[in-house]
């Protein structure tokens, strides 16, 4: 082979080997920029030499304006330090490995980041600068602090479950001689309480129709066709949801023993309004819940017993724990095949706001 062609065959490697080195940097180009991660690169000086599109989108700041300003613009006051042992590590060869911090957006919003710094070096070894990627992890911590926030929520909810159950055992026993007796019914009403549970969780705590807590809690005793419910539509609070379970339970179990829910005659009504508060004494115009339970039945010979040999802890619930827990009053009235409960409280204690909506009134059986 002659002189010349050697000369040629070694411009052709030459040239290829060029190509390819082109190739392979438009490449790592293209997945840069491709990146959901911003990667930004900068000399030991701690200014910004190359900025991606994720830079731009997660930072706010163009390329021409990042390139050339000092990286330490994204830092926070508080969190300055950081630059100073991330380039005193990077200078000794180290890789920074993933943490998480806090930068600064251009419009000044601080965000939550994961970040990645590795040494970058020329063609001789020597150390020129670092290679940054972060991560944009604001939903995450978002989410975190949602779930730290559910967390108490859930242990501050379950606290409360408790000093109910607590209050049933205690009001109960006092009031049962039998210990079958008590065991039967601190079983049935904490049933109840899991039933108002068991809606919410339904709705993810977001509160239950008042319609469906009021089924919810007679379904078990039956006679659906004799039950008549009539009211706007509304959506309870989660402290109502519970209180007033309680309440229906009371109501449905001394219904089925001594009422219109023991005999085929029986008939009860439940109906709810919204008017004016006749607990607003500061004239606030605000806006009242009252709800009536209206059952009839033929009399029975336990009707004559005395009154306070039925003063359970259905009559505690019913005069006492759910008015006073909803901020509100109600009076229990029983006579000879009839009981009355009516509830008043204010509206803003028992449903769930729902803005530029209003309640249409509607009726129906319960089996519907």
């Amino acid at each position: 082979m002659q002189m010349s062609d050697i000369v040629a065959a070694t411009a052709d490697i030459g040239a290829t080997n060029q190509k390819q080195s082109a190739t392979a940097d438009a490449r790592l180009a293209a997945i840069i920029d491709s990146s959901f991660d911003a990667i930004i690169s900068k000399d030991l000086n701690s200014i910004v030499t190359s900025w991606n599109l994720a830079a731009e989108r997660m930072f706010g700041y163009s390329a021409e304006e990042a390139i050339g300003r000092s990286i330490v613009m994204l830092i926070p006051d508080h969190l300055k330090s950081e630059e100073i042992e991330i380039i005193s590590r990077v200078r000794a060869g180290e890789r920074v490995a993933s943490y998480e911090t806090t930068r600064k957006r251009k419009d000044g919003a601080l965000i939550s980041v994961s970040l990645t710094v590795s040494p970058i070096k020329n063609a001789n070894g020597e150390i020129v600068g670092a290679s940054k990627i972060a991560r944009d992890i604001s939903a995450a911590k978002e989410s975190e602090r949602k779930i730290r926030l559910l967390m108490r929520e859930v242990n501050h909810r379950v606290k409360n479950q408790f000093a109910v159950i607590l209050s049933m055992v205690r009001e109960t026993s006092k009031r049962s001689n039998d210990p079958h007796e008590f065991e039967e019914l601190i079983r049935a009403r904490i049933m109840a309480l899991s039933r108002s549970h068991d809606l919410l969780v339904t709705s993810e705590w977001a509160g239950a129709s008042l319609f469906d807590l009021i089924q919810e809690h007679l379904k078990p005793f039956g006679r659906e066709e004799q039950i008549l419910l009539s009211g706007p539509v509304l959506t309870l609070q989660s402290n109502a949801v519970q209180n007033l379970g309680m309440a229906f339970h009371e109501l449905g179990t001394n219904s089925s023993k001594y009422g219109a829910l023991g005999s085929e005659d029986g008939r009860i009504e439940v109906t709810w309004t919204i008017g004016s508060g006749t607990h607003d004494a500061g004239g606030s115009g605000e806006r009242e819940f009252q709800l009536l339970w209206n059952e009839t039945s033929a009399p029975r010979p336990d009707d004559r017993r005395e009154e306070t040999t039925r003063k359970g802890f259905g009559t505690v619930v019913l005069q006492r724990v759910a008015p006073q827990s909803l901020g509100g009053s109600a009076v229990l009235e029983r006579s000879a095949g009839h009981l009355r409960w009516q509830l008043a409280a204010p509206l803003a204690a028992i449903i769930v706001p729902q803005p530029g909506t209003e309640p249409d009134d509607e009726a129906r059986g319960f089996g519907i």
